[in-house]
């Protein structure tokens, strides 16, 4: 007797997708994990669990599949700053939520793989180009946040740029430092210091404490 499937047959399409999303994950892990040097095609097509046949047919080669999983991370992660800023727009918050959530994010192996590819970059003219368009994106989705918190505060936008850029560079340093300091309490010093910091670079004006107070 033969058994009929219920189950809906994916589409080559479908499956090229998850091949090619399998192949930017592992692409990333082994970044984090090993680092640019030591992340080769085979390797990366071992991690998906695919041949290096259906790793060439999506990517042309090394450098290609590099620069589409970095732009694979930061794209995720602009997503996750825009859904951040709505939320932030909509429900309310404060300035401690927003470098809470920016450190959550950047030292969740984020800025760890930015790291590996920023030499690259810097020795590489062609894959600079291609990264330059995902970093701006991903920056607007930094500046969409700090935007809600201006909206709210009555800040100037220039001054808001000013403050995000010095949080970023303050982000940046502080995980450049954990991959040869292992210590949690003095990052959350500096990280309590630097809240501080921020707070008082937007405070509330007597309007926004009204509708703050009216939409609670």
């Amino acid at each position: 007797m033969t058994s009929i499937s219920t189950g809906k047959r994916r589409s080559q399409r479908e499956r090229s997708a998850e091949t090619s999303a399998k192949l930017l994950e592992a692409t990333i892990d082994l970044l984090h994990d090993r680092g640019l040097a030591r992340t080769s095609t085979p390797e990366i097509a071992r991690k998906a669990g695919v041949s290096r046949g259906a790793l060439t047919h999506h990517f042309a080669g090394r450098e290609a599949i590099i620069s589409a999983a970095v732009a694979h991370m930061l794209d995720k992660s602009t997503q996750g700053l825009h859904r951040f800023a709505e939320e932030f727009v909509t429900e309310g918050g404060s300035s401690d939520e927003i470098v809470d959530y920016i450190w959550q994010m950047m030292s969740d192996r984020l800025f760890y793989v930015t790291m590996e590819y920023l030499p690259e970059a810097r020795h590489n003219p062609d894959f600079k180009a291609d990264l330059i368009p995902t970093v701006r994106d991903f920056h607007a989705g930094l500046d969409a946040i700090w935007t809600a918190l201006a909206a709210r505060t009555g800040a100037e936008p220039d001054h808001v740029r000013t403050v995000m850029n010095a949080t970023m560079c303050l982000m940046r340093g502080m995980i450049a430092q954990t991959v040869l300091r292992n210590d949690p309490p003095y990052f959350a010093e500096m990280l309590a210091f630097w809240k501080q910091q921020v707070r008082q670079q937007f405070p509330m004006e007597p309007a926004a404490r009204l509708r703050t107070a009216a939409a609670r």
